[in-house]
């Protein structure tokens, strides 16, 4: 058992609950508790805090954090000790350990898909940290990757099979590049309000073009926080 699921099971106990109760109070399986209290999961900082709400106990303690070093001792007799020689054995022993290292830090890394343009299911994953429960200070759940359609944003340096992270959005946020739907298409565009009824959207594949549009004429889908540029 690890210091934190000691700590979470002596609260827990402490409330008189079971695992399934506090399970349900936070939402998760039961089997969850499980993992947690017998040191096979790592919680993140966000997890800590909502079990201090739940169980009425101040668990946010610089000792509650998963650091290197807790992961480390807490999976060492999972970890499979590698011989140096690169055999084919060897390889496939090795993408085991790497596999049991990823589900140990499944709570400080998490896979944000990446999406073309129509969202029908994700073209491939990339792995980012998760600080608090939030990627690049968005809700983690709501941040998506979308590989770049066009050349129409190439004087912004967006080009077409560049990734941009972004984040869901259902209308503004102010000015800023956003991916649109709008004349029955989806495209990517820089956007500035004018007002509270109208918008200018602008791009540029080698020189400006404006579109002066009225807001419910567009519909945002998300808006874009980071560029990958493909080289």
């Amino acid at each position: 058992m690890s210091r934190v699921g000691e700590k979470v099971k002596a609260a827990r106990t402490s409330r008189n609950m079971s695992q399934k109760q506090l399970a349900k109070k936070l939402g998760v399986a039961e089997s969850y508790i499980q993992d947690v209290e017998l040191g096979r999961k790592i919680i993140n900082e966000g997890m800590i805090s909502r079990l201090s709400k739940v169980l009425s106990v101040d668990l946010n303690d610089v000792s509650m954090v998963a650091t290197d070093e807790d992961l480390r001792e807490e999976n060492k007799l999972k970890t499979p000790n590698l011989p140096e020689s690169r055999t084919l054995k060897n390889d496939k022993s090795k993408g085991a350990s790497e596999e049991i290292w990823n589900q140990a830090f499944g709570s400080v890394l998490k896979n944000v898909p990446v999406y073309d343009y129509s969202f029908e299911s994700p073209k491939s994953s990339k792995k980012l940290p998760v600080e608090s429960n939030k990627i690049e200070g968005h809700s983690a759940d709501k941040v998506f990757y979308i590989e770049i359609e066009e050349d129409d944003m190439i004087g912004y340096r967006i080009a077409k099979g560049d990734l941009a992270l972004c984040y869901g959005v259902k209308e503004l946020e102010g000015s800023s590049i956003y991916l649109l739907d709008y004349n029955n298409k989806r495209v990517v565009r820089q956007v500035k309000k004018l007002d509270n009824t109208k918008v200018l959207l602008l791009s540029n594949g080698g020189s400006v073009k404006t579109e002066t549009m009225g807001i419910k004429e567009i519909k945002p889908i998300a808006r874009l926080i980071k560029l990958e540029i493909k080289l």
